[in-house]
């Protein structure tokens, strides 16, 4: 019998589009040759658009899905989406704080990329009190990460975006990287900060389009990495090239965003020419 590959649990909610959420975990950590263990936190209502509706679970449950599957498996690394309830946030809190030698990936999603609130104030203040303290690397885009340290009384303009990394440090976490597809450059660039500052800083060719589900396919291509036995930064990148490629495979289909090509490697060097005969063969 062959070993097993590297174990990566993830908990997220579940995006009945395919685009995001833990279905975006799952194809992601395969992918890059992980297996993927899922605990949902939360049922969406949602479309290649937007979020409609949330409805989280109880916050019992989703410790019970956790800890069922790390009392029979060996995980390699946790990571952790969209969250629900800030009592949701502290019962994975509870399970997470059992394992401290297990590294963490939290991706802080506060809103969908058509702007739907998905975080409340209640559920920013717990998640930063709670989980950041556990976090090996936290993946806020430059929206998220202003939110994530805004003090009272501190306008958007006020902290750039190396201060707000520092804040998020002092916060706990040990890395911090902040995406910038938000940000009006020419380049889409990520940049790592750790307790010494700048770790790495990456362009990337800004696609066209708008894509669901790309923080998501970040952070678990990060997971993987790490569960592949990558250095941070090393895997950083990998996770990064790998998301970009996904992102560049993209396809649409439906009536919102553009979703990332999880498993572009595998129609072969024609990539995304070989994807569309093999959908268009579908079709007829």
């Amino acid at each position: 019998m062959s070993q097993p590959p590297p174990i990566v649990l993830s908990f997220a909610a579940s995006d009945p589009s395919g685009g995001a959420g833990i279905q975006a975990d799952i194809l992601t950590l395969a992918s890059m040759g992980c297996h993927p263990l899922s605990v949902i936190t939360a049922i969406t209502v949602q479309d290649t658009a937007g979020v409609d509706d949330v409805m989280a679970l109880d916050p019992e449950w989703i410790a019970d899905q956790a800890r069922a599957v790390l009392e029979d498996m060996p995980v390699h690394v946790f990571k952790i989406g969209m969250l629900g309830s800030a009592e949701i946030i502290m019962a994975i809190a509870e399970v997470i704080s059992d394992y401290p030698d297990i590294p963490l990936v939290l991706d802080p999603i506060l809103s969908s990329g058509r702007g739907d609130e998905l975080a409340s104030e209640d559920m920013v203040a717990t998640m930063r009190e709670l989980l950041f303290p556990h976090a090996t690397i936290i993946t806020p885009n430059s929206m998220e990460a202003w939110r994530l340290v805004q003090d009272e009384g501190d306008g958007q303009d006020a902290l750039d975006l190396s201060q707000c990394a520092d804040r998020l440090l002092h916060m706990g976490c040990e890395y911090v990287l902040i995406t910038g597809t938000h940000e009006n450059t020419p380049q889409v660039v990520n940049t790592l900060y750790g307790a010494d500052g700048v770790v790495r800083s990456d362009a990337w060719q800004r696609l066209t389009g708008s894509y669901h589900g790309s923080g998501c396919t970040l952070a678990s291509a990060i997971a993987a990495a790490i569960a592949n036995g990558r250095p941070i930064a090393e895997g950083v990148y990998e996770a990064q090239e790998y998301t970009w490629r996904a992102l560049e495979a993209g396809f649409r289909p439906g009536m919102g965003q553009y979703l990332p090509d999880r498993l572009f490697w595998a129609y072969g060097e024609a990539g995304a020419e070989d994807r569309t005969k093999i959908h268009d063969a579908a079709k007829s």
